[in-house]
């Protein structure tokens, strides 16, 4: 059952209150201890703090269409609900998990009805991102006339979730994983909220147990709060007593599981993160995002293939073997497989981050490829064209080419490329590892050049 299916059931406020005061006493306690207003919201302070934006709008009884994007456990619900509750509308609430197009128009009927009556409704979807077009766009002609405020929820980006035409009707407000300082206040007020939360109970939270509580429950107000009910049920005592350890929390907990989505937010967040940290020469990060990643489940392929990107795109000609260890890594996780494979992308991922750094291959790339776009179908010279027949002769394919290993040092003044980009450059190779050498040898090369071009024309 989705998290709004315990708090409402299936139909919507203002119908059924006994059978939801019931259902919240017998809710876990993240349900039980929902802030009731916004002073009560722990937390989020860019959004909600007084002098916000959105707070001040709130305040004005203006509610817009909001996207509400972010981690699970950080109070997009709660956020809802409470947006809701300001303006004394109709709240009504739809998981996209398993509702459809009828459901959808089931509410806007009822929205109707109650607009009839000067009743505004608030409708709000769990989970928004698990929507398909055509149900997304079921809602968009009704948040444009007015007669639903849109309130969604997604731990996806919306940008790629929600449709264009609909997203561009609402306000993105981007919640983050809560702060250990909110966490813990929260924890605060469940021990000694005698109506909602533990107080009623006599409990000790050694401070042990909440430094690992808070570790492990990854910014999420839900699994903290419910690891810790569950921790005080099994260390209650016949008096009402409990005292709760740090070992308590992690029975409570057992294996928490890693915030992660192979086709979500946190895949391209982490890889970005590892990315950065190898190129930024940190290979500590870079051991850290990696297990983040590989412990969530990622393949480790994917690992292994950025990390040949990265070898090529940001270490490059300052150190080639980066290249090699980077492909030898690969070859070696595809071929041990999981567990162990970690080892041999440990490996390169720590050579990788130490190694000296040079972009040239891809700053020499993208300088080219600027000229191409811009040049389009440049003729190739004469001189450097295959003379493979004798018509390619006649037409002087191949004449006047200069050998390069026929003269000295394997230098030869020679136009390479097409007549309207003669002179232009691409590679400028960095001082950084083994690059520095191959830009003396260009820097060489080139003075060489210009001395005999200078000889020539004396």
């Amino acid at each position: 059952m989705s998290e709004q299916a315990e708090l409402f059931g299936s139909a919507p406020r203002g119908s059924g209150d006994q059978h939801r005061e019931e259902a919240v006493d017998n809710a876990p306690l993240a349900t039980r201890m929902r802030p009731r207003t916004l002073d009560e919201f722990v937390g989020q302070e860019h959004v909600l703090g007084e002098g916000s934006v959105l707070r001040r709008a709130l305040d004005a009884g203006e509610v817009p269409s909001m996207i509400l994007w972010g981690p699970p456990g950080t109070g997009k619900t709660t956020v809802a609900m409470l947006v809701s509750t300001l303006t004394a509308a109709a709240f009504e609430p739809v998981s996209a998990a398993t509702a459809g197009v009828a459901d959808l128009r089931a509410v806007v009927e009822r929205a109707r009805q109650r607009a009839r009556v000067g009743q505004r409704t608030v409708l709000f979807i769990d989970e928004i991102h698990r929507f398909n077009k055509t149900q997304q766009d079921a809602v968009l002609p009704h948040v444009e006339s007015g007669l639903v405020t849109l309130l969604g929820a997604t731990t996806e980006n919306p940008s790629f979730e929600v449709n264009a035409a609909l997203l561009s009707r609402s306000r993105v407000v981007r919640l983050e994983a809560l702060a250990d300082s909110a966490i813990d206040q929260l924890v605060d007020r469940a021990l000694v909220d005698k109506e909602r939360g533990l107080g009623r109970h006599q409990v000790t939270l050694e401070d042990s147990a909440r430094t690992r509580l808070l570790s492990l429950s990854g910014g999420d107000a839900r699994i903290a709060l419910n690891a810790l009910e569950l921790a005080v049920q099994a260390t209650l005592d016949s008096s009402g007593a409990a005292t709760v350890t740090a070992q308590d929390i992690e029975g409570a907990l057992q294996q928490p599981a890693l915030l992660y989505d192979r086709a979500g937010d946190q895949h391209y967040w982490l890889i970005s993160a590892f990315i950065k940290a190898l190129r930024g020469s940190d290979p500590d990060a870079a051991v850290y995002w990696m297990a983040r990643m590989l412990e969530s489940g990622e393949d480790p392929l994917f690992v292994a293939r950025r990390m040949v990107i990265l070898a090529a795109e940001d270490v490059g000609l300052a150190d080639p073997q980066a290249l090699t260890v980077a492909v030898a890594a690969q070859q070696a996780a595809h071929f041990v497989g999981m567990p162990e494979g970690f080892l041999p992308l440990t490996e390169a991922a720590l050579y990788l981050a130490t190694a000296p750094k040079s972009n040239s291959a891809m700053t020499a790339y993208t300088s080219a490829l600027a000229d191409v776009r811009e040049t389009l179908h440049q003729p190739v010279p004469l001189h450097l064209r295959n003379a493979v027949t004798g018509l390619d002769r006649s037409m002087g394919f191949g004449s006047g080419y200069r050998y390069a290993h026929a003269y000295e040092d394997g230098i030869v003044e020679q136009q390479y490329l097409p007549d309207s980009l003669a002179g232009h450059r691409y590679y400028e190779p960095s001082e950084h590892g083994a690059e520095a050498a191959v830009a003396e040898r260009l820097r060489a090369i080139r003075a060489e050049l210009a001395a005999r071009n200078r000889s020539n024309t004396s």
